[in-house]
């Protein structure tokens, strides 16, 4: 799958870095985003705290379910595990 292309900083300490070489740190840049932001790692590293039903929601295709609502019920927060 071909990752979007997305405005990137990229800072380097050559003052004039090969335009090759900075063409493929931002490709993979891009590739090594592309995983990270997926929706599978985000059910991962968030839970669902659901204070009507007392309830820890942890499991991967509940949160997905949820997330795909667009929008929680009340007292139903997204909780990021960091």
């Amino acid at each position: 799958m071909k990752a979007a292309n997305r405005d990137l900083l990229v800072l380097s300490k050559n003052m004039f870095p090969d335009p090759t070489e900075l063409e493929h740190e931002v490709q993979r840049l891009n590739e090594m985003l592309f995983t990270v932001e997926s929706l599978q790692q985000f059910c991962i590293s968030n839970e669902i705290i659901d204070v009507n039903q007392y309830k820890v929601i942890r499991k991967r295709h509940v949160i997905e379910q949820i997330i795909r609502e667009n929008k929680l019920k009340p007292f139903q927060f997204l909780f990021n595990k960091n």
